[in-house]
């Protein structure tokens, strides 16, 4: 019997906390289908115990205070986000707790901009770390801490990809996915095929797949040169956007160029074509029905094996199996 707990406190996020929670609820609901013991059993802590109002106006109910939990007793933490993170962020006997709970615990993570109180404990120094993309410059602010922005969670079993002890997850509905690693690193694999078909939900999103798409738009406070060459980018993706070709277009150097795109968007000319190129694939994917060689080839990626390796690059998963899952 493993102990899962999760933190609450006033305005915490309440999928961040009944999300992951639930998946650790329907796996003991599986196990018991199957004639197993359940798995976990769950528990919720806060500063005190009792009712806790979530952001979202309705309660939770702590059944333990905090600081009269034994670590030790844990297998699991989960430290959630919510509108009340930075008064957690400095409450000094709430942090000393963590730091305290960390060597004793198996595994300690974070979901959403619970990260953030990790981060003020001290927790997630010299560590990997993600939070919701709103959040990630906060994060960002701890030098100490190398931030990837771009990705679902850091938990890895095999600490190849990731920390199997101290993780954290990105926005809401990527603390799901963080349990459901939890669950198949426990588990195996088809027990947490099984919580994630009765949850309705794609086992499993891999952590290291972006967490956030939206269909690159260029920025109107653009100097005029490079919102025309932006526009027409967007809708040339199948011609020459090598740097050479586009600082021709814009009658500019390729160093020149390459300046104004990391001064206007924070990003080079090629990552940004890529970046263009790939949501274009993923919307044709997920709408369209055409074959893997036509998105390659309306998009600029030219040969599937171009768009496999972008794909795998970004999202960790090949354009196959994204059209599978979300087509």
């Amino acid at each position: 019997m493993r102990t899962i707990a999760c933190l609450i406190y006033p305005d915490v996020m309440s999928l961040d906390v009944t999300g992951p929670l639930q998946v650790f609820a329907s796996a003991n609901v599986e196990c018991q289908r199957q004639g197993l013991p359940i798995a976990y059993q769950l528990r919720v802590l806060a500063e005190q115990a009792g009712p806790v109002a979530t952001s979202a106006g309705f309660q939770l109910v702590a059944e333990q205070a905090w600081a009269e939990c034994a670590p030790a007793e844990l297998d699991t933490l989960l430290i959630p986000g919510g509108l009340g993170e930075a008064a957690q962020s400095a409450n000094q006997p709430l942090l000393t707790w963590l730091r305290s709970a960390e060597p004793q615990v198996r595994r300690l993570g974070s979901v959403c901009s619970g990260a953030l109180i990790l981060a003020a404990a001290g927790l997630l120094d010299g560590r990997r770390a993600t939070t919701h993309w709103a959040d990630v410059a906060a994060l960002r602010a701890h030098n100490s801490i190398e931030v990837d922005g771009d990705r679902l969670h850091t938990y890895d079993p095999e600490g190849q990809d990731g920390d199997a002890h101290v993780f954290t997850s990105a926005g809401v509905t990527a603390g799901i996915d963080l349990a459901l690693a939890l669950v198949e690193a426990d588990l195996g694999r088809p027990l947490a095929l099984a919580v994630a078909r009765r949850l309705v939900m794609f086992l499993r999103r891999p952590g290291g797949q972006a967490q956030f798409s939206a269909l690159l738009a260029p920025d109107a406070n653009c100097t005029p040169r490079l919102l025309g060459l932006l526009e027409w980018i967007a809708q040339n993706l199948a011609a020459d956007l090598s740097l050479e070709a586009l600082a021709q277009r814009a009658n500019l150097s390729s160093r020149s160029l390459s300046r104004l795109f990391v001064q206007e968007l924070g990003t080079g000319p090629g990552r940004y074509v890529e970046q263009l190129r790939l949501e274009a694939a993923r919307n044709l994917l997920q709408g369209s029905g055409a074959s893997i060689g036509t998105v390659a080839r309306l998009t600029g990626f030219r040969h599937p094996e171009n768009l496999r390796r972008t794909f795998h690059k970004h999202l960790s998963v090949s354009p196959q199996d994204y059209a599978e899952r979300f087509a």
